[in-house]
């Protein structure tokens, strides 16, 4: 059984890599932090109470963090993700709310509570994990794992440098980067293969009332659906290299990330001639996409058998 913590900003991809974890037995999901990105943070934390009941995943606590990047810069993405973050999904609004406390206490206090045992996974801005970091250096240590969906060593999405995660708060990325743990970073330059095409949809729509009310209406939302290819759910990427490291190749690097530049702030640099240095990063550069969508598909198959 595979321990999971799960730092997010719902956001359609984030919906759907909550429905892979959903869907894996293998993975125990010790919590859910939300931070402001996609859209703002009271949207990011209803929609993960709506996501944590509408997949049935109990009593998962879900705890909000920040609201805003550490400096007073805001970038969102609602012209992406919609108003609402969720694209075209309505999923039910929670009759639970969240916990009480702050993201970065919920992750210092479980990881302090199962030191080696909890992989971080974050699929929005760092800001949760760079103010962990500062309030206990030894999360560092405690963390089993930390991988992230973010940054890219040849491109931007945002803009032409920078991925919308790390532009959104990069003295927070900075800070994770330089903590001293090794960053698995799923970029863009592998996420941007995990296309949902025509016939990824297919199985997407035949999932019940999954497919139905979220996986379909997401995706549909998320850009256009051809039988080449289509919009990336980039944040499932992130889980699924915790579920199977074997579908990615992962090469050791350097990575800093860009705090300055007037047209390169938010720039993940990786530099992959390590030498004599130490590897800060692994950086996923490959994804074997027919493995990946056979493991996501079979997981939300998992879920609809449950939803009906």
């Amino acid at each position: 059984m595979k321990k999971l913590l799960l730092d997010c900003d719902p956001g359609i991809d984030d919906a759907l890599a909550l429905a892979l974890i959903a869907g894996s037995p293998s993975v125990h999901l010790t919590g859910i932090t939300t931070v402001g990105g996609n859209v703002d943070l009271e949207l990011t934390t209803a929609n993960a109470l709506a996501l944590r009941e509408f997949l049935r995943l109990g009593d998962v606590p879900v705890t909000p963090g920040s609201a805003g990047a550490l400096l007073p810069r805001t970038v969102r993405a609602s012209h992406v993700h919609g108003a609402g973050g969720l694209g075209d999904a309505r999923l039910p609004a929670a009759e639970r709310g969240p916990s009480h406390g702050h993201a970065a206490d919920f992750i210092v206090e479980t990881l302090r509570a199962a030191p080696g045992e909890i992989t971080l996974v974050a699929i929005g801005p760092l800001t949760n994990l760079a103010l962990a970091v500062r309030r206990e250096p030894r999360v560092v240590e405690w963390a089993r794992d930390l991988v992230i969906m973010g940054g890219s060593f040849t491109r931007g999405n945002y803009n032409p440098a920078a991925e919308f995660n790390m532009l959104a708060d990069p003295e927070a990325a900075a800070i994770v980067f330089d903590a001293g743990w090794t960053v698995t970073m799923m970029g863009l330059d592998v996420t941007l293969t995990a296309m949902v095409t025509t016939g990824v949809l297919d199985r997407m729509r035949a999932l019940g009332r999954l497919g139905r009310d979220l996986l379909e209406p997401a995706a549909r939302s998320y850009g256009r659906v051809t039988a080449e290819g289509g919009p990336a759910i980039h944040d499932a990427c992130a889980v699924a290299y915790v579920l199977d490291p074997s579908l990615f190749t992962c090469v050791p690097a350097v990575v800093n990330v860009e705090t300055a530049g007037r047209y390169t702030r938010g720039m993940t640099v990786t530099d992959f001639r390590v030498g004599d240095r130490r590897a800060n990063a692994q950086v996923g550069t490959s994804l074997n996409v027919k493995r990946f969508w056979d493991l996501v598909l079979g997981a939300y198959e998992g879920v609809a058998a449950r939803l009906g």
